[in-house]
C-alpha cells in the first residue's frame, strides 16, 4: 500500500486536491451571497484567494525543501480564514470576513452585483483548471497502470 501512498502525495497532486477544496468552499459561500442579494440588512461574506494562494506557496515550499518536492505529506497550518482540519482528505471550513468596500444601499444590503459575479467567474476558473488538471495527472496514471504509452 506504500506505492499507492507516494502516488497521491506524489508532485502537485496534494496542492491541487487543496485548491479544488477550497475553491467548492468558497463557491458555496459566494453562492449565499448571491441568493441573498436583495436580503435587507444582507452583508455578503468573502474569503481572500489570494491569502490562500499565499499560504499554499509556503507549504509547498516548505514540502519541496523537506523532501525535494517529489512525494510527501502537504503540511497546512489553520490561517484566521481557513481551517484545513487536519489536512489530507479532511475537509477545510472556511471563516469569511465581510467587505467594506460594497456600496450600501437604502435597504441597508451592502452589496456590489458587478464584484460578485466577478468573484464567481474567477472562483469558477480555479476550480475548472485544478479539476483539469487532477484529470489530466489520473488520465496519465491510468495509462502507466495499463501499460500503455
Amino acid at each position: 500500500m506504500m506505492i499507492f501512498d507516494d502516488l497521491a502525495s506524489a508532485g502537485t497532486g496534494p496542492v491541487l486536491e487543496q485548491m479544488l477544496k477550497f475553491a467548492g468552499a468558497r463557491h458555496r459561500l459566494l453562492a449565499h451571497n448571491l441568493a441573498n442579494i436583495d436580503t435587507p440588512n444582507f452583508v455578503p461574506l468573502d474569503v481572500s484567494p489570494q491569502a490562500f494562494q499565499r499560504h499554499l506557496a509556503r507549504a509547498t515550499a516548505r514540502r519541496q525543501e523537506a523532501t525535494g518536492g517529489e512525494t510527501g505529506a502537504l503540511v497546512l497550518t489553520d490561517t484566521d480564514e481557513v481551517l484545513f482540519g487536519g489536512g489530507g482528505s479532511a475537509p477545510l471550513t472556511l471563516k469569511p470576513g465581510s467587505s467594506s468596500g460594497n456600496i450600501l444601499y437604502h435597504d441597508r444590503n451592502n452589496r456590489d452585483v458587478e464584484r460578485l459575479m466577478q468573484a464567481v467567474a474567477e472562483n469558477q476558473l480555479a476550480f475548472r483548471t485544478a479539476s483539469d488538471l487532477i484529470r489530466r495527472q489520473n488520465d496519465l496514471l491510468r495509462s502507466a497502470i495499463a501499460q500503455r504509452v
